[in-house]
């Protein structure tokens, strides 16, 4: 059965898979030298030149595998001897070019930096080029091409360029750690920061880990009961599994709120939406809801009710990586890791996940777990507030994906006020179109669906029931 969508995520899940299997056996050090050697075992390439640079690539994963991440570095780094194959160069004209005698690409442009050879064929003078596009905009051929790398499409901030080695680099003051560059790049030469190391450390320990499941697991792990994957994350050490979508259930409670006594709200829930807003619409920064996400709002509630406990997101998210480093979150959330991580883990320590017994969680709404897609968190809001008997209209906005986000928050800006609650969702189709969701296929939407079904029915009959809420 197929664990991912790309052979990027299995090469970045076979490295952290080797390293967790070591460090659970508490071998690493006299291991660490054949790590390579086991996911590239050679005599002939099979990703790249040769199986030495194969190898020097592997050293560098699994070096960045093992470092501590800092208060100060962006969660999404560059491997930069895996980033050398993209080409560069801009706009370029392809062998399409039919010589045309129309030369409709020198009219359009305002440089008249296009010229022809001998056969016609046109050519771009590099120096003087603006990249404005208009000559691939006019070609009737499609003969010029505009190569951008992959990873540089991807990211709508336009916080990645190339480097003075050509390697790509991430401006991290531009950077919202959304991760589109991580799934996107196809060399995975762009990796998020690991933290399965402090994971293991305390499950070692026996520390009281206590895991908190984004909703999205719903739509993850194929072929497996969710009650399963429970199991599963108890059969690694965890003491304890809980739904953040009790925290998602909380949320809504508390968003309708706030709507209700603001006026305008911004939703809090996105940690990338949230620094999208606070670095490039930092006036609007004030409409951003003070009620802290999903996963903080249910860890804060873990941490006063088990002071000791290490409390371990587990999602399909880079940026809440970033998130826990914030003042307001970090007293609460201790680690986080995605769900590739997880799949390392359980298949670091041999568990059969089909052999398990399904583990039950306090279920939260499934209003609470619909947060998984975009629409979920407004729907939530106008249901709580439906609970709450109140009779505040919300007029609310749910965009799917950071461009949406762009020209809401532009609109916003401007004056506009058809939308009194704009959910900001930086992955398009949601949180199950996060970067490090195992598959993002169609059926993963329809099994999170199912999922959400399965949740009480309001939310009140879920913080109610709740052994976590007391």
């Amino acid at each position: 059965m197929k664990k991912f969508d790309t052979a990027v995520q299995e090469l970045r899940y076979r490295v952290l898979k080797e390293i967790a299997k070591h460090l659970f056996e508490e071998n690493l050090n006299e291991n660490l030298l054949d790590i390579p050697k086991a996911i590239v075992p050679g005599p002939k390439p099979s990703m790249r030149c040769c199986i030495y640079k194969e190898r020097a690539i592997v050293e560098e994963r699994i070096k960045l595998a093992l470092h501590t991440p800092r208060e100060d570095e962006n969660v999404i780094q560059v491997i930069p001897i895996a980033c050398d194959e993209c080409p560069l160069g801009g706009y370029t004209v392809s062998d399409a070019c039919r010589g045309c005698i129309a030369h409709r690409c020198y009219s359009a442009c305002p440089k008249k930096c296009i010229s022809f050879d001998s056969s016609l064929r046109a050519h771009i003078d590099k120096e003087n080029c603006l990249n404005c596009g208009l000559c691939a905009k006019n070609c009737p051929y499609s003969a010029i091409e505009n190569r951008i790398r992959p990873c540089e499409r991807a990211c709508q901030q336009k916080a990645i360029s190339p480097s003075e080695d050509g390697s790509a680099f991430i401006n991290d003051n531009k950077c919202i750690q959304c991760g589109a560059c991580v799934y996107t790049c196809p060399f995975g030469a762009i990796v998020d920061v690991s933290s399965i190391k402090e994971v293991i450390k305390d499950l070692q320990n026996k520390e009281d880990c206590v895991a908190v499941v984004a909703p999205s697991i719903g739509g993850n792990f194929a072929g497996y009961k969710t009650g399963q994957i429970v199991s599963a994350i108890k059969a690694l050490g965890f003491k304890n599994v809980v739904e953040a979508g009790l925290g998602a259930d909380i949320v809504a409670i508390e968003e309708s709120k706030e709507l209700e006594e603001k006026g305008l709200l911004l939703s809090s829930c996105c940690p990338s939406f949230v620094n999208f807003v606070n670095k490039y619409y930092p006036t609007l920064s004030d409409k951003v809801s003070k009620t802290l996400s999903p996963m903080a709002s249910i860890s804060k509630l873990i941490k006063e009710n088990e002071p000791n406990a290490k409390v371990i997101f587990i999602g399909p998210c880079t940026s809440k990586k970033d998130e826990i480093k914030r003042d307001n979150v970090k007293d609460y959330v201790d680690i986080v890791i995605t769900f590739e991580e997880l799949q390392a883990l359980i298949d670091a320590k041999n568990i059969d996940i089909s052999k398990l017994e399904v583990s039950e969680m306090d279920n939260a709404s499934q209003f609470g777990r619909g947060f998984a897609q975009c629409g979920g968190l407004a729907s939530a809001v106008k249901e709580a507030l439906k609970e709450r008997g109140s009779k505040f209209e919300v007029r609310a906005l749910s965009c799917d994906g950071i461009v949406e986000c762009k020209k809401a928050l532009q609109n916003l800006a401007n004056g506009d006020n058809t939308y009194n609650f704009i959910e900001g969702m930086a992955c398009v189709g949601g949180c199950i179109g996060g970067p490090c969701n195992l598959t993002h296929e169609i059926k993963d939407k329809i099994n999170v669906n199912k999922f959400s079904k399965e949740g009480k029915v309001s939310i009140n009959e879920a913080l109610k029931g709740s052994k976590i809420i007391k």
